[in-house]
């Protein structure tokens, strides 16, 4: 935990109210998100309850599952829910823009993306157990599942995996968002709680953020588990159901499942109606300068998902990943990860100065410039310019000979760290290359290094993309990894492809 963290904390503490973390929106927020706020039986592997869903906060869809343990109710749940998230999945692509790229072929992007809010980390683990459980299902022949349940399986997969992808904004947990723009007074396991989060952000008027959140610990929980106290109100409820179902009484059937929606919509609306506050709150900050590059990644990846649903070949994501898969999404992630941190402490000046006071960023003022040097790099004929800046602060950088800067306000300019040195008056002179930004010629272009007296802020430069090593094909895994995948069956003109060993093990194998 950083000073700067630390100190809103204790601020939130000894006031009783959150302090803020963030000056600027770190995340997309669609106009129209799909909020989605599931509900799964507690001390069962994997048993769906109940689930708030839909775009209106004035008109959300509840689906109940009267008996969580019964397999076939569970999958007409399943179809229920996709009837609404398919279609809002699927929605943006009719409106599309061709994107030309280096090397590869040109292909369709869509104009916007969805984006499914979640009350907290559960919901997005309770997606991925969905799409788990789901996408391997077979449409026909035994335990056969509506056509839309193994799709819906595979656009929750996908959800769930690009929300581990840093910097994502298509499947969010608005706990997280909370928690990246407040301080509290408590600590992170209970942020993971809503109710409790939000009596900290949005306290009753005439009271303390404090107050409002320890009233709030005996409100219905954001699940996607239940509460033992809920629990005990609701078994009596589904063992009337059953009952009802052995004797063939569909009447008193109807009855008890009726019970049982209302015990579950009563339970579930408290949830519905934080998250869309909690929105509310997070849409009054303006958003940062490189969420919209983000989302447009976002948009990209949402398209090529979608192309390879519609693709004749297309298969189910598999359980474990091989070998160089798995190598290439790390690969992914790992640059995802440095690109988000570099991009956050330039659009907001609170990070800003938590990296300054790491020494893992300086502001200061140019002190001296060498505009005419000319360096010879190693293996290089020709000497290309490399002004060198002399820049004056009272920060205390602890960056390492090299590293490669950029600068807030000058987003363009690109230099490199040559040596930090005391300066008068308690100061430090930081001596940097510039390496980048002055354009393409032989001399730098006019206006693009930086004069005597401008004061900037200098911080660690994000890695650029990078194709990272030569990866194998997947024919070429070593026996070291798992060795070469079995090949495909080629289809004939007509033929329908048939589940392989994992999907049929999955269609065997009970719900989880």
């Amino acid at each position: 935990m950083s000073a700067v963290t630390a100190l809103g904390r204790l601020r939130a503490a000894a006031t009783g109210y959150a302090q803020p973390a963030a000056t600027v929106r770190h995340r997309h927020l669609s106009d129209r998100p799909l909020v989605f706020v599931p509900y799964a039986m507690a001390g069962e592997a994997f048993a769906p309850l109940a689930a708030l869903i839909g775009d209106d906060p004035d008109a959300p869809h509840l689906f109940v599952v009267p008996q969580p343990r019964d397999r076939q109710r569970r999958f007409a749940h399943v179809a229920e829910l996709a009837r609404i998230l398919v279609p809002y999945l699927t929605e943006h692509l009719s409106s599309t823009e061709t994107v030309e790229r280096r090397n590869d072929e040109a292909y369709e992007r869509a104009l916007d993306a969805p984006q499914v809010i979640v009350p907290s980390r559960g919901g997005i683990e309770y997606l991925h157990l969905l799409g788990r459980s789901t996408r391997f299902r077979r449409t026909e022949g035994e335990y056969a599942v509506h056509p839309d349940v193994p799709l819906m399986g595979r656009w929750c997969t996908y959800l769930a995996d690009r929300a581990r992808m840093p910097g994502s904004s298509v499947l969010l947990a608005l706990t997280d968002l909370l928690t990246q723009t407040w301080s509290t007074g408590q600590s992170d396991l209970e942020n993971g709680e809503l109710a409790a989060l939000m009596g900290w952000v949005d306290p009753e008027r005439g009271r303390t953020g404090a107050e409002t959140a320890r009233d709030a610990e005996g409100a219905p929980p954001a699940g996607p588990a239940t509460a033992p106290e809920f629990d005990e109100k609701l078994a009596p409820l589904i063992a009337a159901y059953d009952t009802a179902e052995r004797a063939e009484n569909s009447r008193a059937a109807a009855r008890a499942e009726e019970r049982i929606r209302d015990l579950l919509g009563v339970e579930l609306m408290p949830t519905w109606h934080r998250v869309w506050r909690g929105l509310e709150l997070m849409r009054e900050l303006p958003p940062g300068a490189s969420v919209a590059g983000r989302w447009e990644t976002d948009r990209m990846s949402y398209s090529l998902f979608a192309a390879d649903l519609d693709s004749p070949d297309s298969r189910p994501q598999p359980r474990i990943p091989g070998a160089v898969a798995a190598a290439q999404q790390l690969s992914r992630r790992e640059q995802a990860q440095s690109r988000l941190d570099t991009e956050q402490l330039r659009d907001d000046p609170l990070l800003m100065a938590e990296a300054r006071l790491s020494g893992q960023a300086f502001r200061g003022r140019v002190a001296a410039v060498e505009a005419d040097r000319m360096v010879t790099e190693p293996g290089k004929k020709q000497a290309r310019p490399r002004p060198l800046l002399v820049v004056r602060t009272t920060d205390e950088p602890l960056l390492l000979r090299e590293t490669e800067l950029e600068c807030v306000e000058r987003p363009k300019a690109r230099a490199k760290l040559i040596a930090v040195a005391d300066g008068p008056d308690g100061t430090r002179e930081v001596r940097i290359e510039l390496t980048g930004g002055m354009g393409r010629g032989k001399t730098p272009e006019e206006g693009s290094i930086p004069e005597e007296g401008e004061l900037l802020c200098w911080t660690v430069a994000a890695s650029g993309f990078r194709g990272g090593p030569k990866w194998p094909s997947p024919e070429e895994t070593p026996w070291t990894h798992g060795g070469p995948p079995e090949p495909r069956k080629e289809l004939q003109e007509g033929e329908v492809r048939q589940p392989d060993e994992e999907e049929l093990a999955a269609a065997e194998e009970p719900w989880v």
